[in-house]
């Protein structure tokens, strides 16, 4: 061609080499992004064939980091961030010390000097968003206080590494590099209060101006009635903020991104912003992951093993060992400590910006890039295993209370009734397990009526605030053996299963069931064929959310239309029994005031069988 396509080139062979590497991954059972990695390095310059432009790729990887950031952000309010400051800013910057302090030992037996070895473990001690993302976007698991705690930690680490990156030419004198003077104090205290100003000013406004602003301009184009303008005022706001924030105020593309979705979150518009710009994540996102294969040189892995071992041992037990022991300390129960702990079991983006400045400045050898690029490939390919070990040691560890006491004693008392305050074992009562923003509904409209209730939930933070307010609690994973049996379901009347998690439901049924086979049930579902199964174990109700969102509109638009109260309801409630096939689907829920007829019907379907 007589024109330059070198960017429709990356873009396209990036693409490709991606679903050919990721397509076979799932085929071998491996996390798709192992594939991504591996299409990476097979476009990259260190294997034979086609080689891509490893500067385009970062770009484009960048845009990636930027829509993934922003659709964190429209689900993560400043409320939910301020919640988990606590232990996200100390977490942070302890574990931050810890694995620095790992690196640079490591780096002094390689004979490396002080200041390479700050540098280099520095680079050890952030993880990649990215892959933190997309490990609890995958487990469902992103607005949980587990995930909020995860994203808040890596938040943290983010602001830390912008401070970093700002004030390493400043240093790099004083920490041995070949470019930049011996600066003095004043010229350090001046790059360090200049970059917080900077930080501050921008935070100022964008959430104190841009969450007036930015939600106004997106309701003026809402109403001209173009979707392809709206969507692309969401692009412009999401990479416009992300840019202006970069070049205005050195804040790094990531965090001003993350903080556009987090100005939206409040706004009416969030949900279609995150929908609108999901496919653009998707896509982008792959070509980070490819982008990192390309920088990576397959042959460190036969020239260094042992560095590469040693690397990949301090990103992985090193700096989870580092978490899971801080958020002990600070009380959170050991799942908490297990999921923060596989989160930042990995490094990624900006390890790359500070090792790749480090070089530059001629602070860490050469060398020190390609082994950070071996450790980060190795810790993101193993980081899905990693998850699915620690939830299978956590299920462990419950199964054997003993043990789980040791570790964690300040959920010995939590896990039985004894000290809340009831005279007598609970007896026809309901027992809720999850009380999140669902089951916490649930409960108090309940307890409003005189009705009994007992909570089961494992966070233990909030079964230490129930307990506080006179509520029966028990702290622990509801599928787990003995849990239910602690929350008195053998004398129970219904149980509530509130919880998202939809793989443990059965087996809590199950469990309940087991010891009380007369108990009534409701439960929370996430999928059409769990309904299903559910309805065919004879749930007593089984909640969709989509489902019951449509039977809601439909109402409303059956008593809009004149017809009485009664009817609609009646009309509603014959829907969710038979369905149609098209507006209405199978019966899921029943409405509160449909429950008679409900119960009724079961009791005959139970006669004639």
């Amino acid at each position: 061609m007589s024109h330059d396509t070198t960017l429709i080139t990356t873009i396209v062979m990036g693409l490709v080499f991606a679903f050919g590497g990721g397509f076979v991954a799932i085929r071998l059972k491996l996390p798709p992004l192992v594939g991504y990695l591996i299409g990476g390095i097979a476009a990259g310059p260190f294997t034979p064939g086609f080689v891509g432009n490893a500067g385009l790729a970062n770009q484009l990887a960048e845009i990636g980091v930027i829509l993934l950031m922003f659709g964190v952000g429209l689900h993560f309010s400043v409320r939910d961030l301020m919640a988990v400051r606590r232990i996200a800013i100390p977490g942070a910057i302890v574990q931050i010390i810890i694995a620095t302090s790992l690196g640079a030992g490591l780096s002094y037996l390689w004979g490396w000097t002080a200041g390479s070895g700050i540098v280099f473990g520095l680079a050890l001690s952030v993880g990649s968003t990215v892959v933190l993302l997309r490990a609890l976007e995958q487990r469902n698991a992103l607005d949980s206080i587990d995930g909020r705690i995860a994203v808040g930690w890596l938040i943290v680490e983010d602001l830390a590494m912008v401070l970093a990156l700002v004030l390493l030419p400043a240093l790099a004198g004083v920490l041995g590099g070949t470019a930049g003077s011996m600066p003095g104090y004043g010229a350090i205290a001046s790059a360090l209060f200049l970059t917080l100003g900077k930080v501050g000013l921008f935070l100022v406004l964008v959430l104190v101006i841009g969450s007036r602003a930015v939600p106004w301009v997106l309701k003026q184009v809402a109403r001209t009635g173009s979707r392809e303008l709206f969507t692309l005022s969401i692009l412009a706001t999401a990479l416009g903020i992300a840019y202006g924030s970069a070049a205005l105020f050195d804040v790094s593309f990531a965090l001003g991104a993350f903080f556009a979705g987090v100005v939206l979150n409040e706004s009416d518009f969030s949900h279609q912003a995150a929908a609108d710009s999901l496919p653009f994540q998707d896509a982008f996102a792959v070509l980070f992951f490819v982008s990192v294969g390309m920088l990576f040189d397959p042959g460190i892995l036969l020239r260094e093993p042992l560095a590469v071992a040693a690397v990949f041992v301090i990103i992985t037990i090193g700096k989870a060992t580092a978490a899971f022991a801080i958020v002990l300390a600070f009380r959170y129960p050991v799942r908490t400590a297990l999921t923060v702990s596989a989160s930042l079991a990995q490094i990624g983006e900006f390890s790359f910006i500070l090792i790749g400045l480090g070089t530059e400045l001629g602070i860490v050898p050469a060398e020190s890039r390609d082994l950070i690029l071996a450790g980060a490939l190795l810790s993101i390919t193993l980081n899905p295993l990693l998850f699915a070990g620690f939830d299978r040691l956590d299920r462990l560890l419950h199964r054997h209370p003993r043990i789980l006491a040791v570790i964690e004693p300040a959920g010995l008392a939590l896990s039985h009734l004894s000290d809340v305050g009831t005279a007598d074992a609970p007896h026809d009562h309901a027992v809720i397990v999850g009380y999140g923003r669902v089951g916490r509904v649930v409960g108090r409209l309940l307890r409003e009526h005189d009705l009994p209730v007992v909570v089961v939930d494992r966070d233990r933070r909030r079964v230490e605030a129930l307990r506080a307010e006179g509520i029966a609690a028990i702290y622990g994973d509801a599928a787990t053996p003995g849990v239910l049996e602690a929350a008195g379901a053998g004398q129970a009347h219904l149980l509530v299963v509130a919880t998202p998690e939809g793989f443990q439901t059965r087996r809590i049924i199950a469990s309940a069931r087991s010891l009380n086979p007369a108990i009534d049930t409701a439960v929370r579902t996430q999928s059409e064929a769990e309904v299903a199964y559910l309805e065919s174990q004879r749930v007593g109700l089984a909640i969709l959310g989509a489902r019951e969102l449509s039977f809601g509109l439909a109402k409303y638009a059956l008593l809009s239309f004149g017809v009485s109260t009664a009817r609609a309801a009646d009309i509603i409630h014959h829907q969710r029994i038979a369905g149609d096939g098209g507006a209405f689907e199978r019966r899921t829920d029943v409405d509160m005031l449909d429950a008679p007829e409900r119960r009724n019907r079961r009791s005959d379907d139970g006669e004639r069988a």
